[in-house]
């Protein structure tokens, strides 16, 4: 209790704090800061720059790991389920390797993959030389795109480890009975496999949400640009509190994404008790 403490609840309690004053890095505020109330709120929800940033998550959280991570991912478990020997210890150890790598490494080598040739002085990227020497710049062309395929390739390992792990759970008598009486792959994909792996896809959809909706790492790879258009949540309070210096202002922020996230885990744990 005492280390939950210290941090994370009193951190927890003190950005909110910070969220109610307008307390900034530099200046005045900085050293005599006073109490706003919920004018840092009432200007994030009404401004256009956070409803753009939580939108853009959004679509990044939904396309990238409830759709990318949890299907591929999935597909990858059902696929590699019966497979034996070394060519799926392979196929499972490459894998992995996108997702133990540490964050700064792989977006370092997404960078050279993806880079466009954008002047003299820069090669084309790994994936134009493959293309036969096209010169896109998916960075800036196609930033969202290229996050979301990026975010997919990171994450997919944990969906597969989650899903190969409820796979296995399930009888294979239950299978073979329903091959024997005729049933097709969607029909015990639908009445069998994903009844009794329920419980693994709420699992996962729940992680996989809420650390993609807190992720950090595009800012690596596009530093919330070009034009915001990959500006999501975490960029954005790390722009606003520390680039910008108004720390006030991004502890308001930050408090209303505690709160979504704590609305989504809930939605997934009233699920969970619903299916108990």
């Amino acid at each position: 209790m005492l280390l939950i403490g210290v941090f994370l609840a009193f951190p927890a309690v003190w950005t909110i704090y910070l969220g109610l004053t307008n307390f900034r890095l530099l200046g005045t505020a900085a050293l005599h800061s006073r109490f706003v109330g919920g004018e840092n709120y009432l200007n994030a929800l009404t401004g256009g720059d956070f409803l753009h940033s939580l939108y853009i998550t959004f679509i990044y959280v939904v396309f990238s790991a409830v759709i990318g991570q949890c299907v591929l991912g999935f597909t990858l478990a059902w696929v590699l389920r019966n497979w034996r020997g070394p060519i799926r210890r392979g196929l499972e150890s490459l894998i992995i390797v996108a997702w133990i790598v540490p964050g700064s490494v792989v977006a370092f080598l997404w960078l050279a993959f993806l880079q466009g040739n954008i002047g003299p002085l820069v090669e084309t990227g790994t994936l134009n030389t493959i293309l036969g020497g096209i010169g896109i710049n998916w960075w800036l062309e196609l930033p969202m795109l290229s996050i979301v395929v990026f975010n997919i390739w990171r994450g997919t390992a944990f969906s597969m480890l989650l899903f190969g792990a409820g796979l296995q759970a399930i009888p294979p008598s239950y299978l073979e009975t329903a091959r024997v009486a005729g049933a097709s792959t969607w029909q015990m994909m639908r009445d069998i496999v994903i009844p009794r792996s329920r419980g693994h896809i709420l699992t996962n959809l729940l992680l996989i949400s809420l650390w993609t909706f807190n992720d950090f790492t595009p800012f690596l790879l596009t530093g919330g640009g070009p034009g915001n258009q990959t500006q999501f949540l975490p960029v954005y309070i790390y722009q606003q509190a520390f680039q910008q210096g108004a720390l006030g202002y991004g502890a308001a922020i930050s408090t209303l994404v505690l709160v979504i996230n704590l609305v989504v885990a809930l939605f997934y744990m009233r699920i969970l008790r619903e299916r108990r």
